[in-house]
């Protein structure tokens, strides 16, 4: 009976990671939560289905069912995303940087724009060494209507990404802003490419770290909040 148990149990957790790229692991010294937030963020538009997503409806109930779950102690995010929906992932940072519970994100590969404020919305973050977070501005895909209305939109909804940022984080609103707009290290584009050492001399992320220092990093935060 036990060794079906065991299977089932196994069983459950691999249609966990596969439907929702996450994991709750209670093998180790404290019950942490693993959330993956790859790819692009989908929010309103469903993306084609040749592109790795990470959905927003399927992170939010999530992260609530975390913050009141009375076993887990504490949420690991690890990402590796293009960016995407902007409000979709600006709701999840709020939702994140809101949370009682011990919460680490970690940086793998890179964090492109709405993955800055989702990579500083937890209460200490770290990012690989090889990996890079790229700065730059809103920006959006098919119709513009060229009319001020249309201008003051981009630029009300690039100051509550920007004030977040700087309010979760250790860099200022105007050198964030200065890194978003720099026009001399983009080939196509507006912005920057810190590499790890950059952002966390920036001020964006706390530390640079491995997957052990961040589970090490988080097991802290859980014993000192005990």
């Amino acid at each position: 009976m036990s060794d079906k148990n065991e299977i089932n149990s196994q069983n459950e957790t691999l249609d966990e990671i596969k439907e929702l790229g996450s994991l709750q692991t209670f093998g180790g010294r404290h019950k942490i939560y693993c959330l993956t937030i790859i790819g692009e963020i989908e929010g309103h538009s469903v993306l084609p289905e040749q592109s790795k997503t990470t959905k927003y409806e399927h992170v939010i109930p999530q992260l609530v069912a975390i913050e009141e779950s009375s076993e887990i102690e504490g949420l690991l995010v690890i990402l590796n995303t293009v960016g995407g929906d902007v409000e979709a992932g600006l709701a999840i940072a709020e939702l994140i940087s809101g949370m009682k519970k011990p919460t680490v994100s970690f940086v793998l590969g890179g964090g492109h724009s709405i993955g800055v404020p989702l990579a500083v919305s937890a209460k200490r973050s770290y990012i690989a060494p090889s990996a890079t977070m790229t700065v730059h501005p809103v920006r959006t895909n098919g119709l513009v209507i060229g009319v001020p209305q249309m201008m003051n939109h981009f630029a009300r909804m690039q100051g509550r990404i920007t004030d977040f940022v700087a309010q979760n984080s250790k860099i200022s609103t105007e050198r964030f802003t200065e890194l978003m707009m720099n026009t001399g290290e983009m080939v196509t584009d507006v912005g920057s490419v810190l590499s790890g050492e950059k952002a966390v001399k920036e001020g964006l992320i706390d530390s640079i770290g491995t997957l052990s220092n961040v589970i090490d990093g988080l097991y802290e935060m859980i014993e000192g909040s005990n």
